[in-house]
């Protein structure tokens, strides 16, 4: 069957960020996010970055309405899912990148996420999440990470280091003791598994997510000793 021009992405927006270029397209009905040319999230589905943030949180049934670092705005999804639980307290997300932010408060994304940011628990912190966990003050209950296609797969080199011991050791830090890592990736990883245990967290575990095509998504979750 020839393609015709339906069947092509339409790029909507496109800038040229302080980590690279990152373009909004449209294909069909969905919307599609693309960070120096790897392709990163669409609106096509959004179970695995839904239940990123529901694992999490049924983690800690020792805590009442404990608070979420969600790294990564993504498309929204993840946001979207935790405003959506009244059983969250604040919610922090961060996101390098100001297009994306853009798009969300004021551009096609806003059909995803725009409850979500009126609601007075969501804070939007713009800034590079390895700084981030490295510099704040600030600690959470829970840290859901979604910045790249997952541990073996970063969208750029500089995201390497938050999957190392090192890096690790700066997400434990911004967890308050018992609280939970949860780590969205598109193929499972048995070093990265191994990494989470020797960087001292416990009750390590991967849970898959099936999707429409390919192989599943998966969340690995770690507890932080405490």
């Amino acid at each position: 069957m020839p393609i015709t021009d339906t069947d092509e992405p339409v790029v909507i927006d496109r800038h040229e960020g302080p980590y690279g270029e990152v373009v909004l397209r449209r294909h069909g009905e969905l919307l599609q996010i693309i960070a120096n040319g790897c392709f990163l999230m669409d609106t096509s589905d959004g179970r695995s970055e839904r239940l990123l943030v529901d694992v999490a949180l049924s983690a800690l049934t020792d805590r009442s309405r404990p608070s979420v670092l969600i790294g990564g705005l993504g498309v929204g999804f993840s946001l979207a899912q935790a405003a959506a639980d009244p059983r969250w307290g604040p919610i922090t997300v961060v996101e390098r990148e100001p297009s994306v932010i853009a798009w969300h408060r004021t551009g096609p994304l806003a059909e995803v996420s725009a409850g979500a940011l009126a609601d007075p628990r969501t804070e939007i912190v713009e800034a590079d999440l390895v700084t981030y966990v490295n510099e704040t003050s600030a600690t959470f209950d829970a840290l859901c990470l979604d910045i790249d296609n997952g541990p073996d797969w970063t969208v750029s080199e500089s995201n390497d280091s938050l999957y190392s011991p090192t890096g690790l050791a700066s997400c434990a830090r911004v967890l308050r003791p018992g609280g939970v890592l949860a780590v969205w990736s598109a193929r499972p990883s048995a070093e990265f598994e191994e990494t989470l245990g020797n960087a001292g967290f416990q009750q390590v575990r991967t849970e898959e997510i099936p999707v429409a095509r390919g192989v599943p998504d998966v969340v690995h979750l770690a507890v932080r000793p405490g």
